[in-house]
């Protein structure tokens, strides 16, 4: 048996015994009774804590990204070949420095990356122009992953990785950025500019110079990229990151992002996971305008593992709980259940997935959505999971029985989707009240399932034009354009560096691939992609994404959290501003938010209780030598006004997800309507379900609708000031101030 066999058995050996742990301490429960009783929390959350050990356990030797076995892989390879030059001896030094850079060995891996360097004139013809390239395209970038490590990593600064790198963001210690440039200006001596090679060399070799204080002036003409391409909107203020001085400046790999009111005491809290699977969660309190780490206070020790999670109030007890989504990318080795950790309104979590009956079958997964899609007044799940031709991984729709359980009715509701899904949201795309969902499957068309109202879905995506793109990622419904209908934001997950560099230096990149859709909702029930005209034209990888009003002005902005588990994709993650509806304008470079690192989970609050909304960002990568530091962008404060709502459900759920709120307004001489429409944002990071709503200079309210959609009942409210913070309770005619 090979040794890659031996380790996909080890795997499935080890996942077998936690499970059979964890059997054998429900059996126990169950066998002294002819009924079985229900599950207790603590037996739930420890058979929970058992399986995740052994997945822990075996991960750290024979995952494909944090696992030393491909180290061990590598070195076996390289120990079988003779010491003479040959292909075969470079391309074992090759694949032994590239994993040992993942798992952030960069002195052993340059090591071999030179090794294999110096063979390459030797070689000559033997290796493909094409191998070549990509090899030095690597050997390149991990000298700059060398360079990252020893000033953004060791000692960073508010500008480490900010692009364009300016100030205190350039590195101290140059030595290895200066090895990168030569690196990159050797292949693009060899290679056409244009092409896909020389188009990822010259962006690196420009990034590599400013990272050293010589771009522009020293970079070659012929190489060096047009500073007005990074010009800044001078009318966009810039924001700081302030993550270190309040304290949730984690230094991980790719996670998840919740900001919420966690212990119901009027503050934004924070929780964040890493997709490790022996990594903690991290659960801030907000304590006296700093962030304290309170994970091991609230049980959660042992809950490990989650490349994204979601929120939700599943108990309708007035305290947010979360799911936390395991396995994504993984094929057969993501077979891990999720997390539903219940808020114990104490300060503690435990998680009830065994006892909630969302433990099995389990399948790889990063994403889901919750809605009350029955309008039974309390929230039900819907779980995205990555099917392939050997996995038959069946997207879940989990209804809620009200009881704490609930059941799996996605394949008679018709929504199991069968593909690979990265992403998914909910939203009444058409103004029935009831929740549709819309599926972002990679590498295949997508789904739009209308709900029909009776336990069904349709799936109509086809028939409305929104199944593209093919290679498509986060998504989410939201009023972009403040006209009462939802519109649909679908990003692409296409391409490569060299189609990001391509577009910087305005050279021909593959459009129909690579481009987000913005899909406008029409009168008539259909959809029209309106990305182009919008001034949506450059291509992004966004990972994590999220939107909301940034600037107060009453329409929906949104940023993008941008990456590639490959160390060469490095690219700035992205801030767009919303102009009126009419178009979206890329604000990126002046706002100071275009962080280099793998942007993953985004999501949006008023975490200093000024009245806008700050920006957090969990930062990382897919391998461990791909850490970073999350971050906290600052919102600088922009002259509009605004009003904080928080809407409190009794038929409607209580967090009031589906509500539709509409305010009328008056600026001037002229009137215009605001519309919200609750939840928790984007597919990757989320927002707290409370609602700031950015009024831009109006003074006062004129009209505030809430559409609760239990009930269809329309509650009314005239005159409210702005600048202020509301609760609102169905069937409350009274406007409640709160602090």
């Amino acid at each position: 048996m090979s040794y890659r066999s031996t380790r996909r058995t080890n795997y499935w050996l080890g996942l077998v015994a936690g499970m059979v742990v964890a059997g054998w301490l429900l059996w126990n429960l169950f066998r002294s009774t002819t009924k079985p009783p229900l599950i207790s929390d603590w037996e739930s959350h420890q058979a929970m804590r058992l399986v995740l050990a052994e997945v822990a356990k075996d991960a750290a030797v024979n995952d494909l990204y944090v696992g030393t076995g491909q180290v061990a892989d590598a070195q076996a390879r390289l120990q079988a070949i003779p010491g003479s030059p040959s292909v075969q001896r470079w391309g074992a030094l090759y694949q032994l420095a590239r994993a040992q850079l993942n798992l952030g060995h960069e002195a052993e891996a340059l090591e071999n990356y030179r090794e294999a360097y110096q063979l390459l004139p030797i070689l000559g013809s033997q290796l493909p122009e094409n191998v070549r390239a990509v090899f030095l395209i690597d050997f390149g970038v991990a000298y700059l992953r060398q360079a990252e490590t020893q000033n953004c990593c060791q000692s960073p600064t508010g500008n480490s990785c900010i692009f364009p790198i300016q100030a205190d963001g350039q590195h101290r210690q140059t030595e290895y950025s200066r090895a990168a440039m030569k690196v990159f200006e050797e292949l693009l001596a060899t290679v056409a500019v244009d092409s896909e090679p020389g188009a990822a060399a010259r962006w690196l070799l420009n990034l590599s110079a400013m990272t050293v204080g010589d771009y522009p002036d020293q970079v070659d003409s012929k190489w060096r990229i047009d500073p007005q391409m990074f010009a800044s909107d001078k009318t966009w203020p810039a924001f700081a990151n302030i993550a270190p001085l309040v304290g949730v400046a984690r230094f991980s790999m790719a996670g998840g992002a919740v900001i919420e009111d966690f212990d119901c005491d009027g503050d934004l809290d924070l929780f964040t996971t890493t997709w490790d699977p022996g990594g903690a969660p991290s659960f801030y309190l907000h304590e006296a305008g700093k962030f304290v780490d309170r994970t091991e206070q609230a049980g959660l020790a042992g809950i490990t593992g989650g490349l994204n999670l979601t929120h939700t109030d599943y108990n309708n007890d007035g305290y947010c709980d979360l799911f936390v989504l395991r396995g994504g990318w993984l094929g057969q080795r993501g077979c891990i259940p999720n997390s539903l950790l219940r808020n114990n309104g104490d300060g503690s979590f435990t998680d009830v997935t065994f006892q909630a009956g969302l433990a099995t079958p389990s399948w790889p997964s990063q994403t889901a959505t919750w809605a009350d899609f029955d309008l039974d007044g309390d929230l039900d799940v819907y779980v995205g999971n990555e099917a392939n031709a050997q996995l038959p991984a069946a997207c879940q729709l989990f209804r809620n029985n009200g009881d704490g359980t609930f059941s799996d009715i996605a394949q008679p509701a018709g929504v199991s989707n069968g593909r690979l899904a990265k992403a998914v949201t909910s939203g009444d795309f058409d103004g029935d009240r009831y929740p549709d969902i819309y599926v972002s499957n990679y590498q295949s068309a997508n789904r739009l399932y209308r709900n029909q109202r009776d336990g069904t879905f349709l799936d109509v995506a086809e028939q409305l034009g929104v199944a593209e793109p093919k290679d498509s990622f986060t998504c989410w419904f939201w009023d972009f354009n403040n006209d009462g209908r939802l519109d649909l934001f679908v990003s692409a997950y296409a391409g490569g560096i060299a189609e990001i560099a391509s577009a910087y230096v305005n050279r021909p990149f593959d459009q129909q691939a690579t481009l987000a859709r913005l899909y406008q909702a029409t009168e008539t029930g259909t959809f029209v992609d309106v990305a182009g005209q919008l001034g949506l034209t450059r291509p992004h990888h966004p990972m994590g994404a999220n939107f909301a009003d940034i600037d107060n002005d009453g329409y929906l902005d949104f940023y993008l959290g941008t990456g590639w588990p490959e160390y060469r994709e490095i690219m700035p993650n992205a801030m767009y501003r919303n102009v009126a509806g009419q178009a979206f304008t890329d604000v990126t470079f002046s706002s100071r938010t275009g962080h280099l690192q793998k942007g993953h989970a985004v999501a949006f609050g008023d975490l200093d209780a000024d009245g806008d909304l700050d920006l957090f960002e969990q930062l990382g990568g897919f391998v461990p030598g791909d850490r970073f530091y999350d971050v906290l962008f600052q919102n600088p404060g922009f002259p509009n006004r605004w009003i904080d709502l928080q809407l409190l459900g009794v038929r409607t759920n209580r967090v009031a997800v589906g509500a539709r709120l509409k305010l009328t307004i008056g600026e001037g001489h002229q009137a215009r309507s605001i519309y919200r429409f609750v939840g928790s944002g984007g597919s990757f990071g989320e927002n707290p379900f409370r609602q700031l709503i950015g009024v831009g200079q109006a003074d006062t309210i004129q009209e505030l609708e809430v559409l609760w959609p239990v009930t269809g009942v329309v509650q009314l409210f005239r005159d409210v000031p702005t600048n202020q913070a509301f609760q609102i309770i169905e069937g409350d005619s009274r406007l409640k101030r709160r602090p």
